[in-house]
């Protein structure tokens, strides 16, 4: 109810009549079971229209759109949903989403300046959750950068964050919030004694969880966050690694293929629905330009719901946008993962990366994708991957000597 409320009056405070389009707007997602305050950006130039949505510092741009009249259309072709709204007396309202899945009603307002907050305690750093979650994870991490009463935090689970929730601190409690196009989540922050009390709110509805130092939660024996280099595991480690499935234009390519006779490989789980997949795309791509003259290769085995199977257009949108170059392949259903990679056991995070040596075996396996919202962990992640490609790479090039 306070959410909504602070919504209502936010809209109601920003609305003004005779603002051109162009600029930052305060807009909010009417999700089921929260409304979700975000920030939104529309640029007019020559005639074209495209909005932005933000996640922290990144942008998720539209990628085509036209303003008639009063009419506003955003497609956002690489996560197959789209905006359409009517422009009226200084507010846009409208509806977002898929129209063949999930549509929430959608309204933004120029923005307006917040006011300024007092005095804020100081909740920054790394926090653990300790949560049980259907994938065997015992804790979730929490980080948090502040600056004064301004908070930009992330929850990372072994699949990937939330991306980045920002927010101020309001009655005793900080608001924050995160919508990029995808994964609505408004965060209630409370800071007791030593410790937090959180309530998520999205489509699923809402949930309290607690939150404590690492240092506390260790002294009270509780478990670690998941480890996402022993999350998954392969079941007979010396055998090869077996995949073979279409391309998009329907040939079939195999683990045996002359291509990928004795190169590192990198075996991506994915599939163009999943944010956290949409966050490790570009890196994949910078990944393979540095590496592939060293004799790295890229497989993705990608994972579709059945309309996208029959017509892969959100995949070719995905692979357009982040200007993929390595192979893409379409493997599956989500539900079939277990089935399509049998080798692998408790495979259940997307993404999830298998490194497979020149010898066509797996040396490693990473699941999930800590992005840039995740901070420390994210550069963590990257010098991780890096690291682990070039080791693969030199060792295999001084055996071959």
């Amino acid at each position: 109810m306070y959410i909504r409320l602070a919504v209502s009056a936010m809209l109601a405070a920003a609305a003004a009549s005779g603002q051109p389009l162009t600029g930052l707007w305060d807009g909010v997602l009417h999700a089921k079971g929260a409304d979700v305050p975000f920030r939104f950006e529309i640029e007019e130039r020559d005639g074209n229209v495209q909005g932005s949505f933000f996640n922290g510092d990144e942008r998720v741009t539209s990628t085509g759109g036209r303003l008639a009249g009063n009419s506003l259309l955003l497609n956002f072709s690489h996560y197959a949903t789209r905006l359409e709204a009517t422009v009226e007396d200084g507010r846009i309202k409208g509806t977002y989403g898929n129209p063949a899945r999930t549509v929430n009603g959608f309204e933004a307002v120029r923005h307006a300046a917040a006011a300024r907050m007092g005095e804020a305690p100081d909740i920054a750093g790394v926090w653990e959750i300790p949560t049980e979650s259907p994938k065997g994870e015992r804790a979730w991490r929490l980080i948090v950068r502040q600056s004064g009463a301004e908070v930009a935090a992330a929850i990372l689970r072994v699949d990937g964050d939330t991306g980045a929730l920002t927010g101020s601190y309001q009655d005793g409690k900080f608001l924050l919030s995160h919508f990029s196009g995808a994964r609505p989540l408004v965060l209630e922050v409370a800071p007791r004694e030593g410790a937090l009390e959180l309530t998520l709110r999205n489509a699923q509805g809402a949930k309290t969880l607690g939150a404590i130092r690492p240092s506390a939660a260790r002294a009270q024996r509780l478990a670690e966050p998941a480890d996402p280099s022993r999350h998954t595991r392969m079941k007979d480690p010396d055998e090869p690694f077996r995949f073979s499935f279409p391309d998009l234009e329907g040939r079939l390519v195999s683990n045996g293929d002359a291509r990928f006779k004795g190169k590192v490989l990198l075996v991506n789980v994915t599939g163009s629905w999943c944010p956290n997949c949409h966050d490790e795309a570009p890196f994949l791509e910078a990944l393979y330009r540095k590496y592939r003259a060293l004799g790295l290769e890229i497989v993705a085995l990608d994972f579709e719901e059945t309309e996208q199977l029959k017509d892969p257009s959100r995949l070719r949108a995905f692979l357009r946008n982040y200007a993929i170059d390595y192979t893409y392949l379409l493997a599956g259903e989500p539900d079939q993962l277990a089935e399509k990679v049998p080798q692998a056991e408790n495979l259940n995070s997307w993404p999830t990366t298998f490194f497979v040596g020149r010898d066509g075996k797996v040396k490693a396996i990473h699941a999930g994708f800590a992005a840039k919202a995740s901070g420390e962990f994210h550069t963590k992640l990257e010098h991780e991957v890096t690291e682990t490609v070039e080791r693969l790479i030199s060792e295999n090039v001084q055996a071959s000597r």
